[in-house]
């Protein structure tokens, strides 16, 4: 029992330290935070390591505690600068994915958008009409435990909020990737749903 309470003990503070690199270093990799937090704690490698979602958990706590009101803000205003992107990309039926949907998003780290089109040229064609410059890249994503696969994405700022977006074909509007936090699908937020999180706080 006491070996228990002293390995629950260790994932836990291996969580809050994780959580801690995460936002004072902008480390957004799950396994790089935890690593970085055991070796510092001196578990080394082979200490108890808490799972993503327990990094999370002390994520959301550390913003919480150190960073509510500006924490909070930032969140809101990125995302009204992700609603005001997606609602240029409406056609190509843009989802937020990731820390800024969630609410743990660091102030500069991106927003993730998925993008549907018959083709990924599609999007470089419309990001170019708009006179906005980006840079592609190749999105490792998983739709299988088991199996990743590469997807065309793409990086850019829209009003000063960094972008990455990731290309799916129209398919892929039913079958969302897995999260790398907890292993399953990936909450998405469409337009529609994106609004709804806000007006709360618009509200307020």
């Amino acid at each position: 029992m006491t070996q228990m309470f002293v390995s629950d003990r260790s994932r836990q503070t291996v969580a809050q330290e994780a959580a801690r690199i995460m936002v004072d270093h902008g480390i957004s990799d799950f396994q790089v935070a935890k690593r970085k937090a055991a070796e510092r704690l001196g578990l080394g490698r082979d200490g108890a390591l808490p799972s993503n979602q327990e990094v999370e958990a002390a994520l959301i706590e550390h913003q919480r505690l150190y960073h509510e009101g500006d924490h909070d803000a930032s969140i809101l205003s990125r995302r009204k600068t992700a609603l005001s992107l997606m609602l240029e990309l409406e056609h190509f039926e843009p989802r937020l994915v990731g820390p800024l949907l969630a609410g743990t998003a660091a102030d500069d780290s991106p927003a993730n958008l998925h993008l549907f089109a018959d083709s990924a040229e599609d999007i470089a064609w419309f990001l170019s009409d708009k006179g906005i410059q980006y840079r592609p890249f190749e999105r490792r994503l998983k739709l299988r435990r088991n199996q990743s696969s590469g997807f065309p994405a793409y990086r850019f700022d829209w009003l000063q909020l960094p972008i990455e977006a990731t290309v799916f074909s129209y398919d892929g509007l039913r079958q969302a990737p897995l999260s790398p936090v907890d292993g399953k699908p990936m909450r998405r937020a469409s337009i529609k749903k994106l609004r709804k999180l806000i007006a709360p706080a618009d509200a307020a």
